[in-house]
């Protein structure tokens, strides 16, 4: 099969999946009463969210995941090998696609867990952050590790290709791997945000997959278009369910996972420039206010609530940070065809 069939049936299953599992998912979680705590310290009008089902991640896991597997066998039953067909060696690429999906599957269960302990204790604080940050780390030493056991310690460099890193392997990889897990998770704070972002990253993606001939990365990209438009029909303003942890650690993963198939993760600082920009947010905000004993640069970080607070809709945040996403993820796209 080639790429855009390949890209176009990854999309669709992981679409209709995700759309199909919420009928069932979200009246077994109201039955469940797994239902979101809503912080005092938030917008007030979020009270108003109290009780709307989490964990929703687990629809486009679930489907982005099946969708991966069903047109990877499909193709291989077809004769094909889309695995291999990238400009890289066949065995790194390989390990680069296995071990990218099962990095994302190893996040969606710490997510999955943070969010049960939420629920379980009604309470909006799940795992403790040293709990968190020792497990997300050492998710990504093994998945840095099983890509350098395959000799795979290069990055491609658009304008000077492709390089080897040596030691700053180790120190770019968890780098790009921690920082993007929680930056995507941060972008997780209103009504389709992070759905409607990812989105634009999995555009940009599958863009660069065709102009790199990367055929893996293209079906990656096109199950996590369909996985999160499927849970935006879901999710859009007024949401009906939250993707919870597990959806947000498990998007994450798969970010960083399609960046590495594409051989150059310093992509992501464009294609996810608004990932960044959350991320950034957040830290600015800490570092600022103990430097100061107490002052903010922002009315609430990440930057999405201080927009929110500023008179934001949600939908208009969701529609403008999409929009600045899709157009960092353009410059990367034009990055990536003429720096071959």
């Amino acid at each position: 099969m080639n790429s855009v069939f390949v890209t176009i049936m990854a999309s669709v299953i992981a679409f209709s999946v995700t759309v199909s599992l919420g009928f069932v998912m979200i009246p077994y979680l109201h039955k469940l009463k797994f239902g979101q705590t809503i912080l005092d310290i938030g917008p007030g009008w979020h009270k108003k969210k109290q009780g709307t089902p989490t964990m929703g991640g687990i629809m486009f896991v679930i489907a982005i995941l099946g969708a991966v597997l069903v047109t990877f066998f499909t193709d291989k039953v077809m004769g094909g090998d889309l695995i291999g067909s990238g400009n890289i060696n066949k065995e790194v690429f390989y390990t680069r696609f296995w071990s990218g999906l099962l990095m994302a599957a190893g996040f969606a269960f710490v997510g999955l867990l943070d969010d049960y302990v939420k629920v379980a204790r009604r309470r909006n604080s799940g795992l403790t952050i040293v709990q968190k940050t020792v497990v997300q780390l050492a998710l990504s030493i093994v998945y840095l590790l099983s890509m350098y056991s395959a000799g795979d310690d290069t990055m491609l460099v658009p304008f000077a290709g492709r390089i080897s890193l040596g030691w700053f392997y180790w120190i770019l990889g968890i780098c790009v791997v921690y920082g993007t897990i929680n930056s995507v998770n941060f972008t997780d704070g209103t009504d389709g945000l992070c759905s409607s972002v990812t989105i634009t990253a999995a555009i940009s993606f599958i863009v660069i997959a065709f102009i790199r001939k990367n055929t893996g990365a293209s079906l990656l990209s096109g199950a996590l278009l369909g996985g999160c438009a499927g849970f935006l029909v879901w999710n859009r303003n007024p949401a009906k369910i939250f993707m919870g942890d597990t959806g947000s650690m498990f998007l994450g993963g798969m970010i960083v996972a399609i960046a590495y198939v594409l051989e150059c993760p310093v992509i992501l600082l464009l294609v996810g420039i608004v990932y960044v920009i959350e991320g950034l947010s957040d830290v600015i905000q800490i570092g600022y206010f103990r430097l100061t004993r107490g002052k903010r640069i922002f009315r609430m970080a990440p930057v999405h609530h201080h927009f929110e607070l500023s008179g934001w809709s949600e939908n208009k945040i969701a529609a403008v940070f999409s929009t600045v996403n899709l157009l960092g993820g353009l410059a990367g796209i034009l990055v990536m065809y003429f720096g071959q």
